[in-house]
């Protein structure tokens, strides 16, 4: 029941939420759902770990270590945004901005709007990784880009059009991709008994009977879902919808996308990953993966060099972070592996934190550019301030940090492969993100002030910030026993111990 408690609880969230009639009514169901569905995920966590895969309906749902790792990640940034997100669209409601487009919507029409779609974004992103159908899969996968692309261009604006117009039609194309992908990954195990069936479909059977399946089409099917769901993931040269996407949807939808939703097209990577390489071997796959990884990192450096608005700063950071993921899950192995899931896990949490500061700078400031506000945001808002530059020191990599651990562990997994040149090309793009990361967010926070007013105390905003700034500093030097047996175990999963 708990696998189908996760995907009923947000559809009717999303339903009580659209008929609702005041905003304390939708900040009620949201904030009541997400308690659940975190709740959930942590019970589901327990199960999994306690008695080894979950599978429901003769396995159409299924869930295992992996699963219930993102499914955590997932349920615990959507409660974070969910109470981050009363404050912010209140303000956003006092300031007008609910109510600036030419669409003539009400401010209320636009918070019924935000407060619907969110639920929807997070039982897609929940069905990905529930969903062992592969099919399936894909569905729920093409459901999160209905579902985010209407917060995209929540504010109407024609920005925000055009930004939700690339997001649309370049991950239109991508999944297509992955489409023709599954639909070969299914012809692959053809000879198989029972593939005429839909649980011929199910990742369990074909990661069973992966040794079986045809070769030359399994080679194929996986560089088209390495495309179609690179594309989601915002790998290089499929991200160029990621900059306008995340620097226009509302902050904490901003957050959801950079974090949970892209967890969940690394997690459809993965799948397809652990197919090719129990009936390819590791070289395959993880030659592309590596070659993708680094190509996103290396694409990523220049443009946080030279960027001029911090969240889209955030926007290329997180492609970059994309190519280190894809990089790990290339590199393989048990330490690989084992680093993958660490800095899935280490980014979900620094990632959002940044887009959490970036969205109180934004509505204390008026504004997204470096240089309309110069510096001083530690003067006007010293809470801010402080986490903010925390965040960015975390995320870049700077020990004592977590994110540190899991990228030395990253190149020492590239190292011990054999795999040096792209161990120092790792190095060298690394540096010039972290170079470029640095200089813009520190002289944004500690650069002169331009005489700004100093902010006010908002709790539903500062809250969920303080809160995701105390778990960065915790799990740099501690990570809790269940939560690190969850890592662990869905590191064996993509290993297939």
């Amino acid at each position: 029941m708990l696998l189908v408690a996760l995907l009923i609880v947000p559809l009717a969230a999303a339903g009580l939420a659209y008929f609702a009639r005041t905003r304390v009514a939708m900040e009620a169901v949201n904030l009541a759902a997400f308690t659940v569905i975190l709740v959930v995920a942590l019970l589901l966590g327990r199960q999994v770990l306690a008695s080894g895969p979950v599978a429901l309906w003769d396995g159409f749902f299924y869930a295992d270590e992996l699963s219930a790792l993102v499914i955590l990640l997932t349920a615990s940034m959507a409660m974070v945004c969910s109470v981050y997100a009363v404050g912010y669209m209140r303000e956003d409601e006092r300031s007008g901005a609910l109510a600036s487009d030419d669409s003539g919507a009400t401010a209320n029409s636009k918070l019924r709007q935000y407060y619907a779609l969110t639920p929807l974004f997070v039982f897609a992103m929940l069905l990905v990784t529930l969903a062992n159908n592969l099919g399936v899969m894909w569905v729920a996968i093409e459901a999160t880009t209905l579902a985010s692309v209407f917060l995209v261009m929540f504010y109407g604006k024609v920005t925000s059009l055009e930004a939700a117009w690339k997001y649309a039609i370049i991950g239109g194309v991508g999944l297509s991709m992955a489409l023709f992908g599954t639909v070969l990954a299914y012809y692959s195990a053809h000879n198989l008994a029972g593939s005429e069936t839909l649980a011929g479909l199910n990742w369990s059977v074909l990661a069973s009977h992966a040794a079986q399946l045809d070769k030359t089409t399994m080679r194929l099917a996986f560089i088209l879902a390495l495309l179609g769901y690179g594309t989601k993931a915002g790998l290089a040269p499929m991200h160029t919808w990621k900059p306008d996407a995340y620097s226009e949807a509302p902050v904490p939808a901003a957050a959801i996308l950079s974090t949970a939703m892209l967890n969940c097209a690394l997690y459809g990577l993965v799948r397809f990953y652990i197919l090719s390489t129990r009936c390819l071997g590791p070289d395959f796959a993880g030659g592309l993966l590596i070659t993708f990884g680094i190509l996103s990192m290396g694409v990523s450096a220049p443009f946080v060099l030279v960027q001029r608005n911090y969240r889209r700063l955030l926007a290329y950071h997180t492609i970059d972070h994309a190519g280190i993921m894809a990089t790990a899950l290339g590199v393989g192995g048990a330490l690989g592996s084992l680093a993958l899931m660490l800095h899935m896990t280490f980014h979900t949490v620094a990632k959002g934190l940044l887009f959490l500061c970036a969205g109180n700078v934004s509505q204390h400031f008026k504004t997204d550019l470096f240089r309309k506000i110069k510096g001083g945001v530690i003067q006007a808002m010293p809470v801010t301030g402080v986490i903010f530059l925390m965040a960015i020191l975390a995320i870049i990599g700077m020990p004592p940090f977590s994110l540190f651990q899991s990228e030395f562990l990253i190149v020492r997994a590239a190292l011990a492969g054999g795999h040096s040149v792209a161990s120092v090309l790792f190095i060298v793009f690394g540096m010039g993100v972290f170079a470029g990361a640095l200089i813009h967010i520190g002289s944004l926070v500690l650069g002169p002030s331009d005489g700004a007013p100093a902010a006010e105390w908002h709790p539903w905003r500062n809250t969920p910030m303080l809160f995701l700034a105390a778990v960065l500093v915790v799990i740099g030097f501690w990570l809790p026993a269940p939560l690190l047996a969850l890592i662990r175990g869905a590191a064996r999963v993509v290993t297939g111990e």
